[in-house]
């Protein structure tokens, strides 16, 4: 009998076949990142153009319901009434528990004050060193593998002793080389690789939402 996560693989093969050769990969990230948060961890997470949305995307899918129901605990819920009658019971009604993503891509201030002061290379480094510790998880995001970004906070984050994620194309570069694991869409051309990418961290958002809080 296959296990719910392998259901939810199989059912990601079903509706696009030509992952069905990833699907041991696309498992073993998914225990890198269920292992993460159940370590009070956090994922971190970088791309370039569209990987940079898929980076925002996917930090918003853990960071509230993705397909069901995530109430807060009861406790916190009664102490949000007490402390504030007139605002807490909506924020008890309406507050979701959230999977912490912080999508690297999306802190402007920061980022472009150190792309004009330092390195514009090594944006994502300086976040990473300033964002990791212990327990978190690096996921970075390139169709060619070898975005010179990506790979340095892929080094920082080794350094850190940061488990590495690699979601690339199919050739997987530099990245699938030095990351824990590397998914590697089995794709080539940038728009093809990125259509692919989109329905495999849909599964993962599926299988954490399922793993931490139920089917609601």
């Amino acid at each position: 009998m296959k296990s719910g996560l392998e259901k939810h693989v199989e059912a990601l093969a079903a509706r696009y076949p030509e992952l069905s050769e990833i699907r041991q990969p696309i498992l073993e990230a998914y225990r890198v990142m269920e292992a993460c948060y159940e370590r009070d961890g956090k994922l971190l997470i970088a791309g370039n153009g569209g990987s940079a949305a898929d980076s925002e995307h996917m930090a918003g899918e853990l960071m509230k319901r993705f397909r069901f129901p995530r109430p807060m605990p009861e406790e916190l819920a009664e102490r949000l009434r007490e402390i504030d009658p007139k605002r807490g019971p909506g924020l008890a009604r309406n507050l979701e528990r959230g999977l912490m993503a912080i999508p690297l891509v999306a802190h402007e201030a920061l980022t472009t004050a150190y792309i004009n002061d330092v390195d514009a290379l090594g944006v994502f480094a300086q976040q990473l060193y300033g964002f990791g510790r212990a327990g978190d998880v690096f996921l970075g995001i390139s169709t060619s593998g070898n975005a010179e970004n990506i790979l340095n906070a892929a080094a920082v984050a080794r350094a850190l002793g940061i488990p590495v994620i690699g979601l690339t194309g199919r050739k997987g570069g530099e990245l699938a080389e030095i990351a824990d694991v590397a998914v590697k869409a089995p794709a080539d051309e940038t728009y093809r690789v990125q259509e692919l990418h989109l329905p495999i961290y849909h599964c993962w958002c599926m299988m954490l939402e399922e793993r931490f809080f139920g089917k609601g």
